[in-house]
């Protein structure tokens, strides 16, 4: 081969190599994928990103028109009836009202000059009208025990909301079981209501016999206690005796019962 013709074949081969080097340079140039965009759930990041949680709003009670909205909050519903009085006892019955059991109750509550605060359910309320109104019209209180006593701390946010705002009206709550959590106690305060629980459980409830629940009482009580009972919720012959007996020692003793101000 000539050197002529052999400076010919390479200098066509220099050109063709150019040519494809820029034809494969703009082909991908072309087919580059577009940047991800920031909005992207694909897009990597060194700090995790934290979904912001949302409480959704109940819906209002149509019966309620009040219900959702924020109420003012309520004091300490003993502090008045106890102040500067050391000798006071505040009796509380939850699960009514009953209409053969709270009536009872009432009776013995008057025989001592004596006052309790009631912790009533909505749906007993609903079922026995006219027995609020008697315990208002005998000097006692009321507070609310939600609307069918459900465990409010394992319930969903609509149904606690429910059962706190729509319950019975009052500016005590008593949940039901004791069972409170931060969440339930912001929604009692949102409510317009304080949580209201007790010092002293005679067990009342489990039916221990007259004695037990008076011993109960005596032993544990101390001035400005709140002592849990029942008027409702099953047979509360006992409650009945029990209270009788437990009023009428610890009147001989200087104390005083009176209601919550609820």
């Amino acid at each position: 081969m000539s050197r002529k013709l052999a400076a010919v074949i390479a200098t066509a081969a220099a050109s063709a190599l150019v040519v494809g080097s820029l034809i494969a340079l703009a082909l991908g140039h072309t087919n580059q994928p577009e940047p991800t965009s920031a909005s992207s759930p694909n897009t990597p990041s060194s700090t995790p990103i934290e979904t912001p949680t949302t409480t959704p709003t109940p819906p209002a009670n149509s019966g309620s028109p009040e219900s959702g909205k924020p109420r003012p909050p309520a004091a300490d519903p003993t502090l008045a009836a106890s102040a500067g009085n050391k000798k006071v006892l505040f009796f509380s019955f939850d699960d009514g009202p009953d209409p053969y059991w709270t009536p009872k109750i009432l009776q013995v509550l008057k025989k001592y000059g004596a006052h309790a605060t009631f912790f009533e359910l909505g749906n007993m309320q609903a079922a026995h009208p006219g027995l609020r109104e008697q315990v208002l019209a005998a000097g006692n209180t009321i507070g609310s025990h939600s609307i069918s006593h459900p465990q409010l701390t394992a319930i969903s946010a609509a149904k606690r909301h429910h059962e706190i705002f729509d319950g019975p009206q009052s500016k005590c709550f008593r949940p039901p079981f004791g069972a409170s959590n931060p969440k339930v106690r912001a929604e009692i305060k949102a409510a317009g209501m304080v949580q209201v629980l007790w010092d002293v459980d005679p067990r009342d409830w489990a039916r221990p016999g007259v004695h037990a629940i008076v011993n109960n009482i005596m032993t544990h009580a101390h001035k400005r206690n709140i002592i849990l009972m029942h008027d409702g919720g099953g047979d509360r012959s006992q409650t009945v005796a029990a209270l009788d007996k437990a009023l009428r020692l610890l009147k001989a003793q200087g104390y005083s019962f009176p209601a919550m101000a609820c």
